[in-house]
Formats: structure tokens, sequence, C-alpha cells
């Protein structure tokens, strides 16, 4: 009679707590249209003609203007876990000089870079110290020479 209530508890809170373990995935970016992608052709187009097709870029490159780049990336991620990339897609318009398409390519996961940051120490030049010496490493040094006004209190830096 008491064991129906404890099964129904037990299987309510394993329901709750796989449910807080789903994956959460979330599209950045342009949302790319196959269609209206196939619809841009080198030669035929200008920037005009892709700019009313596809809308603005994601962005341009920095120092020349000859090519436009639509980036669309899917991510997902468990809760309090870092978001992962699950896929992603580079459409890349390439203009000439008369602001014509000559190229249409894409690209994918091939070119995101994964950085690593050095943890829990930042090299530094200098000496080494240790946690106890930075610590208590001034105790001592209160009074001693090198303060504002030089070595001596009345700002000479020596007997004369």
């Amino acid at each position: 009679m008491m064991r129906k209530p404890l099964v129904l508890i037990g299987l309510a809170a394993a329901v709750l707590t796989t449910t807080g373990c789903s994956r959460v995935k979330q599209s950045q970016g342009y949302l790319i249209d196959e269609t209206l992608v196939t619809s841009i052709q080198p030669g035929v187009d200008n920037r005009e003609s892709v700019s009313r097709t596809l809308g603005r870029p994601t962005f341009a490159a920095q120092f020349d203007t000859s090519n436009w780049y639509y980036v669309s990336r899917l991510t997902g991620q468990y809760a309090f876990v870092s978001p992962k990339t699950l896929s992603q897609s580079i459409l890349v318009v390439s203009f000439d000089d008369k602001g014509n398409v000559s190229k249409v390519e894409r690209r994918g996961m091939e070119k995101i870079a994964v950085i690593t940051p050095v943890k829990d120490k930042t090299p530094t030049l200098g000496r080494e110290e240790s946690f106890f010496n930075e610590l208590f490493g001034n105790i001592g040094a209160v009074g001693a020479g090198g303060g504002p006004l030089g070595g001596q209190p009345d700002g000479r830096d020596g007997p004369r």
C-alpha cells in the first residue's frame, strides 16, 4: 500500500531531473534559404542584386569589400555547460572590381578555431613568489626608504 506512492514520487523525480538535462539548441546568424542561395549566379548578379536577394551580409572583408560573408551557426548546450557548435555554414560571395559576383562558395566546420586560454596562472615577467611570500612579504618594509620623497624623510637621497 505504501509502496505505490513512493514509486510514483521516485518516477516523478526521475522525469524532472532528466528534463533538466535536455540539450538546448540555438540558431545564430543568417538563416540560409537554399532557393535564394542557388539563385545567385557568378557573372549575372551584382552587389545590389545580392543585397536584395540575400539581405545584408553578416560581415564584409575588413580591408577590401570584395567578399561578403553570411554566417549561420547551430549551437547546443546542456544546463550550466558551455555551448558547443553543432553545425556551421559560411556562405562567401566574392565580387570583382566592377561589383559583379565572381564566385559563390560554402565553408563549414573546418573554419572553427579552438582557443584554450591558460588556466589558473598568468605568466608574467619577473620573479616568482610563493603565496605566503606574497601575503607576508611586506612585513618589515614599513619605514624603509624609497617613499615618494626618496630615501630620506626630507627628500635627500643620502648623507651629504
